[in-house]
């Protein structure tokens, strides 16, 4: 199963952009764009990006919309990504 959370960064030098996370399985991918027409490019995120990512994953759990298991993935896979940029 696959899980999509979107939102809106704003960038003085880039101005207004679309983040996408997408989840699938264990493999996490960031990607972003700009405008309608644009295409999706890759994203590397910040750490406001991975923090989020666990809020909007936190918010979804109350709703059922994701599985107190799937959050618990979601916990793991950012903390493992987190781990490798230092």
């Amino acid at each position: 199963m696959t899980n999509e959370f979107n939102w809106w960064n704003r960038d003085p030098e880039e101005g207004k952009y679309k983040v996408k996370a997408k989840i699938h399985g264990s493999v996490l991918t960031f990607t972003r764009h700009q405008g309608h027409h644009t295409q999706w490019q890759p994203h590397t995120p910040s750490d406001d990006d991975w923090d989020r990512l666990l809020s909007d994953a936190e918010k979804r759990v109350p709703r059922r919309l994701i599985s107190p298991k799937q959050m618990a993935e979601i916990e793991s896979i950012v903390a493992r990504e987190r781990s490798k940029r230092l």
